[in-house]
């Protein structure tokens, strides 16, 4: 199954937000196209979890598919001022095909490429036998504090426990108008907010889209000075009780990194998911000199 992120949806949100993009499909090869600014009036070609490739409709002609869709991007990436195409495929057959185009390997990732998936076909008691036993014995803790759970459609409960969240762990998030915006989608990809309320008071929140068999724990933000109410436990264990009522069959919690994330990492292994690994980011140079400064100016900034 495809990745939401190359859905038209998922382009068409990223047009309402205000980026420029285009959409390569000769039936055989598909890409959702983003255009990203860099200073200088320069910018980047971004492929989230993409391209596609449709192996079982190519016959014999991938290697003239495969040229005809890198000298679009090139041709596209000069028209667009982009020193670099980046991309970050889901699958190690396509970006082993790309590599042989030109295709290097970025330390610069976008999405993450390391996600815990928890399959949500188990029944309730299975889920939480999987868990860590700090993750019940958490939700216990939270169930105890009286921490209830809702849908909300109010954008302002999240931004403000956002904000808090950005602030405390020195992180910067979307525009408030990018979230309002997700929220509305409610077409292929369909965007739900809960948020963890204490005596009325909003404590924790969450942002999950659901695409097909598949949730995906999107944004999250809790309030600090409430953390001994393990709020995001009950969230979260509600969240997968929402989604197994759905007919949703897996849970993605949406990218974990030890070393840059070590507390989110642990919170979300802590549900018994399995561990997902793509193959990474990987960069196509169009302009060689400016991609060379960008990635010097990577290093000393």
């Amino acid at each position: 199954m495809k990745s939401f992120l190359q859905t038209i949806d998922w382009l068409k949100f990223q047009e309402s937000v205000g980026h420029k993009t285009w959409r390569f499909d000769d039936g055989k090869i598909r890409a959702n196209i983003i255009k990203l600014g860099l200073p200088m009036g320069k910018s980047i070609l971004y492929v989230p979890h993409g391209p596609e490739i449709d192996f079982e409709h190519v016959a014999g002609g991938l290697k003239n598919e495969l040229s005809n869709f890198i000298k679009y991007l090139k041709d596209l990436a000069k028209e667009e001022k982009a020193i670099f195409v980046k991309i970050e495929p889901m699958s190690d057959i396509v970006i082993e095909l790309m590599y042989r185009r030109g295709f290097k390997r970025s330390s610069k990732q976008i999405q993450p490429y390391k996600t815990v998936v928890l399959d949500l076909n188990l029944p309730e008691e299975h889920l939480l036998g999987k868990m860590h036993t700090k993750t019940r014995y958490n939700i216990k803790v939270a169930e105890k504090h009286g921490i209830e759970i809702k849908p909300s459609k109010d954008v302002d409960e999240f931004w403000k426990l956002l904000q808090k969240t950005t602030k405390r762990d020195r992180f910067s998030s979307h525009s408030k108008e990018y979230y309002e915006k997700l929220l509305k989608l409610n077409g292929e990809l369909k965007v739900d907010l809960l948020i963890a309320y204490n005596e009325s008071k909003p404590v924790a929140g969450a942002i999950v889209l659901r695409y097909g068999d598949i949730g995906y724990y999107l944004h999250g933000a809790s309030d600090y000075e409430s953390r001994a109410m393990m709020a995001p436990y009950a969230l979260h264990w509600d969240i997968i009780k929402y989604l197994k009522e759905k007919g949703i069959s897996k849970y993605d919690f949406w990218g974990i990194d030890a070393s840059k994330w070590p507390g989110v990492t642990r919170f979300k292994l802590g549900w018994g998911g399995d561990l997902k690994e793509y193959p990474g980011s990987f960069d196509l140079p169009v302009s060689r000199l400016w991609y060379l400064a960008y990635s010097l100016a990577r290093r000393i900034f």
